[in-house]
């Protein structure tokens, strides 16, 4: 029988690199240089911890589309769900690419291009990113609603989850507010309101307790169905929901989720920016099949 080294027996295939923000981890894959399509079998077994990397979603860098070039863009990042399915959003996940990209290019701050639009990053800390995360919207088109349903007065209820406000920042959401969070089984009441028929697309699930005026706490159950540790995307929206419905009006607010805590700044225009911390975990090569 003919012997093999380890080496021999693990054959490089495309390299990938492992980061999380916050525990929300990701599967990095660049390819600019050489395209990457993974099927949605492939994508499924790379995101499971028991059959690959692991990952909440996997992440693609491309060349930026020539929208993205013009108005600044260095890259493109597509966001893979553990289903398969692209995602518009996800603030953790900017933190990451922003952060390797910064890396690459030696900047301090940069713009990619995410399907929501173009990104604006800098570096605050040896290991904190600042981004842009763009403009929250609350119209039912932008979100997107069922016709005729109100945003503000959404007459939904599962469980302690009652009169959710509903906000797009590039993906759907729906935020509710409990008076104590830890008394929330967001696995038990989140499903339902989730894929409620008034939310086409579905919709990520937020449960918000309002600690002060000026810090508040979040828990998500994400789109497709995963209780995360930390939602960038949901901790700006929470912050908008809790100035619509008249909870604060400061423009800075922290938020604390399971993993850590974000600070979020609503601007005028009613958009938001997101400082946050990141973190390298390992990188190595993807199987051939990819």
């Amino acid at each position: 029988m003919k012997t093999q080294s380890w080496q021999e027996m693990c054959p490089q295939g495309r390299p990938f690199i492992k980061m999380q923000g916050l525990h929300n981890h990701f599967v990095i894959v660049d390819a600019r240089a050489i395209p990457y399509h993974p099927t949605v079998a492939q994508t499924v077994q790379i995101c499971d911890v028991k059959t690959g990397v692991g990952g909440d979603q996997l992440l693609v860098i491309e060349q930026p589309t020539e929208q993205g070039k013009a108005a600044g863009a260095v890259a493109f990042m597509r966001i893979i769900n553990v289903d398969g399915a692209d995602a518009e959003a996800c603030g953790n996940a900017s933190r990451c690419i922003a952060w390797l990209l910064m890396e690459e290019t030696g900047s301090d701050a940069l713009s990619f291009e995410t399907v929501a639009g173009v990104l604006a990053c800098k570096r605050t800390g040896e290991l904190e990113v600042s981004v842009e995360m763009g403009l929250i919207s609350m119209k039912g088109a932008d979100i997107p609603l069922a016709a005729g349903a109100d945003a503000m007065n959404l007459m939904l209820e599962s469980g302690p989850l009652k009169n959710p406000i509903a906000l797009n920042i590039g993906n759907p959401h729906a935020i509710c507010f409990v008076d104590d969070l830890d008394t929330v089984d967001m696995l038990k009441w989140a499903p339902a309101m989730q894929c409620d028929p008034v939310f086409p697309e579905k919709a990520n699930v937020g449960a918000v307790q309002m600690l002060s005026p000026e810090h508040l706490r979040l828990s998500v159950y994400e789109r497709p169905g995963i209780l995360t540790t930390a939602c960038g995307s949901g901790a700006c929206v929470s912050v908008a929901a809790a100035r619509a419905k008249g909870l604060t009006d400061a423009r800075k607010v922290q938020v604390d989720m399971p993993a850590g805590s974000v600070v979020i700044e609503i601007l005028e225009d009613n958009s938001a920016i997101m400082t946050g911390p990141v973190s390298w975990c390992y990188q190595g090569y993807l199987p051939k099949f990819s």
